[in-house]
C-alpha cells in the first residue's frame, strides 16, 4: 500500500479526531495533575466534617476534564492522585491510634479504584469524541461502577466516601427513595459531567450554559421526589450515650467503667421517668460496645444490666461482645435484655461484616509480616448468619452494627425483614467526631432510602435521630454523656428503593460495562476497514 493510500485510509477511518466535532486537546500536564489534586480536595470538602455537598460535582468535572483524552495509563495516575488527595485526609481519623501504617494502607487501597475509574475515564474518550451529549452520563456510570466494586472488594469492600453519602443536606438526598445510594451517586456524577462539558466549552459561554443550565435542574430534580406521608403509629425509644473514661483503643481497659456509665445513665433516665420529666420509652438503646464484657457469661455484668433494665422498666437493646462459639472466636451483637427476665437469646442480632483488619484478620501470618499490629486482634470477630430485625412488643427495629450501615444489602435486609425504624448501634471512642459524622450522613441516606425513621447510638458521640426525610434532630455533642428520648414514627410501607433492592445499581454497572466496551469494537471495526481498504487498494 503507497504512502498516499495509507494517508486516505486514515483519513476515512478517523474523521472524528480533526474534525469540528472533537473536543480540544488534553490539558497541559500540569493543569492535569493540578485538576486532580483539586478534584481530590474538592470531594474531601463534600464530606462531613465540612458538608460543601456542592464540591461533589466538581471534583467528579475535575477529574473527568483532567483525564479526556489521555492515555488509560496517564488516566490512572491522575485518578490515584485524586484519590489520594481525597482518601487520605477522609480517612485520617484512622491513624489516631494506631499509627499511619493502616490508615496509608487502607487510603492507598481506596485510592486504587479511583485510580481504575481515571483509566476508565481516558478509555472511553473515542466514545465522548463521538457523541459529546454522552460524556455526563457516561460519567455518572463509571462512577457507580466504580463504587460498586469498591463496596465489595477485597474482603468485602469498604465503601466509605460514596459520592451518595456526601449529599445529605442537598435535594438530591430524596432520589435514594427511588434508587438508593447507587442512584444518588449517579445523579451527583452526572452534575458533575455537566459541569465538565461545560468546562470543555467556557470559550462559547452561549453553548457552555446549555450544559450549566443542564447541571442546575439535574442536581435539583430531587426535589420532586414525595416522600411519603407521615404514619400515625409511634414508639417512644432513648438513646444512652454513656461516654468512656478516655478516647482511644485501650477503651477495652475500661470496660467495666463503660458498662457502669451506661448503667448509671439508664438509671438516671429511670429517675426522671418516674418524676414525669420525660417520657417512658418503650425502648432503650445502649450502643456498640456498650457491655464488652460478656453478660451471658459474667454474673456481675448480667446484674449491672438488669439493675438498669428493671430501673426503667423496659427492653434494653445492649450493644455486646459475645464469647464463643470457638475458642478464640468473640461476636459483636446487639442483645435484648428484659427488666425481670434479663436476655432473650432468641432476639439476638450478630454483626454479619466484621471489619476485616480490625475485628478479624484474613491472612494472619502474612499480615504480621507487614505489620505486628493485627496481633492485637486476638481473637476473631466471627460474622452472624441473619439479619438484625428485632421485636420489641408492636415495635419492629432493624439493627445494624457500626461499619454495616455502609452496605445497602445489610441495611436492606432488615426492612425486607419487617423493620419499622432503622438502628445503627456504634462506638466511635477509636475515632474522632469526623468519623462520627461521616458515619451520620449514611444514617441521613438509609432513613430516606427505605423511608424508615432512625437513629445512631454511639458510646462517645455523635448519637442522634433521623427522620424519614433525612433530617437530624437531638444530636449530642462528642465525647460527654448525653440520654436523649424521643417519639419515632413507625412506618410499614416500603418505597421503591427499598421494592427494587441492587437492580438499579445492577443495571447502571451493566451500562457501564457496555461503555467501556464501545473502544474495543470500534478498534475491532478500524481493523477490518483497514483491512478491506489495503485489499481494495491492492
Amino acid at each position: 500500500m503507497t504512502a498516499v493510500d495509507s494517508v486516505d485510509t486514515t483519513a476515512v477511518v478517523r474523521p472524528h479526531i480533526g474534525s469540528a466535532h472533537a473536543l480540544r486537546r488534553p490539558l497541559p500536564w500540569p493543569l492535569a495533575v493540578a485538576a486532580a489534586l483539586a478534584a481530590g480536595v474538592a470531594l474531601l470538602g463534600a464530606f462531613p466534617p465540612y458538608g460543601l455537598w456542592w464540591l461533589a460535582p466538581v471534583g467528579v468535572a475535575l477529574l473527568a476534564v483532567a483525564t479526556h483524552r489521555r492515555a488509560p495509563v496517564a488516566g490512572a495516575g491522575l485518578g490515584l492522585l485524586t484519590g489520594l488527595a481525597f482518601f487520605l485526609p477522609l480517612l485520617s481519623w484512622t491513624n489516631l491510634h494506631t499509627g499511619n501504617l493502616p490508615w496509608i494502607l487502607l487510603a492507598c487501597a481506596e485510592s486504587i479504584f479511583i485510580a481504575l475509574l481515571g483509566a476508565a475515564s481516558a478509555w472511553v474518550t473515542p466514545v465522548v469524541d463521538r457523541a459529546r451529549w454522552a460524556w455526563p452520563v457516561i460519567t455518572g456510570l463509571l462512577w457507580v461502577a466504580q463504587e460498586a466494586l469498591r463496596s465489595r472488594l477485597p474482603f468485602g469492600g469498604f465503601p466509605w466516601g460514596r459520592l451518595a453519602f456526601s449529599h445529605g443536606d442537598a435535594p438530591t438526598l430524596r432520589l435514594a427513595a427511588i434508587g438508593g445510594a447507587p442512584l444518588v451517586t449517579f445523579v451527583v456524577a452526572l452534575t458533575g459531567g455537566l459541569l465538565a462539558l461545560a468546562a470543555w466549552r467556557w470559550r462559547r459561554p452561549g453553548r457552555a450554559l446549555v450544559p450549566l443550565l443542564g447541571a442546575a435542574l439535574v442536581s435539583t430534580v430531587g426535589l420532586l421526589v414525595p416522600l411519603g406521608a407521615d404514619s400515625t403509629a409511634t414508639a417512644t425509644v432513648a438513646i444512652v450515650q454513656g461516654n468512656v473514661p478516655r478516647l482511644g483503643l485501650d477503651f477495652n481497659a475500661q470496660r467495666r467503667a463503660v458498662l457502669d456509665n451506661h448503667v448509671r445513665a439508664t438509671v438516671a433516665l429511670a429517675q426522671r421517668v418516674a418524676a414525669g420529666a420525660v417520657p417512658r420509652p418503650q425502648l432503650v438503646v445502649w450502643p456498640e460496645n456498650s457491655s464488652d464484657i460478656d453478660p451471658l457469661l459474667n454474673a456481675d455484668a448480667a446484674a449491672r444490666i438488669s439493675q438498669a433494665a428493671d430501673a426503667i422498666g423496659v427492653p434494653i437493646l445492649v450493644g455486646a461482645v459475645l464469647k464463643g462459639p470457638q475458642d478464640n472466636q468473640v461476636r459483636n451483637a446487639g442483645l435484648l435484655w428484659y427488666p425481670h427476665t434479663g436476655p432473650d437469646t432468641a432476639q439476638l442480632y450478630v454483626k454479619r461484616h466484621p471489619v476485616p483488619f480490625a475485628e478479624y484478620v484474613p491472612m494472619r501470618s502474612l499480615a504480621r509480616r507487614v505489620t505486628t499490629l493485627v496481633d492485637r486482634v486476638r481473637s476473631d470477630f466471627v460474622p452472624g448468619d441473619h439479619p438484625g430485625v428485632l421485636r420489641v412488643g408492636s415495635l419492629t427495629a432493624g439493627d445494624v452494627i457500626c461499619f454495616e450501615v455502609a452496605y445497602d444489602a445489610l441495611v436492606r435486609d432488615t426492612v425486607t425483614g419487617g423493620a419499622q425504624l432503622l438502628v445503627v448501634q456504634t462506638n466511635n471512642a477509636t475515632f474522632n467526631e469526623a468519623e462520627a459524622l461521616q458515619q451520620l450522613a449514611m444514617v441521613r441516606l438509609r432513613a430516606v432510602e427505605h423511608g424508615r425513621e432512625a437513629l445512631m447510638a454511639s458510646t462517645v458521640g455523635v448519637s442522634a435521630f433521623v427522620t424519614a426525610d433525612g433530617r437530624v434532630v437531638d444530636a449530642t455533642e462528642f465525647n460527654t454523656a448525653a440520654v436523649v428520648v424521643r417519639e419515632m414514627r413507625l412506618r410499614e410501607r416500603r418505597t421503591l428503593a427499598t421494592q427494587l433492592g441492587n437492580w438499579p445499581e445492577m443495571v447502571l454497572v451493566s451500562l457501564a460495562g457496555a461503555i467501556v466496551g464501545l473502544p474495543v469494537l470500534s478498534r475491532r471495526q478500524r481493523v477490518t476497514e483497514d483491512g478491506a481498504a489495503d485489499a481494495e487498494a491492492r
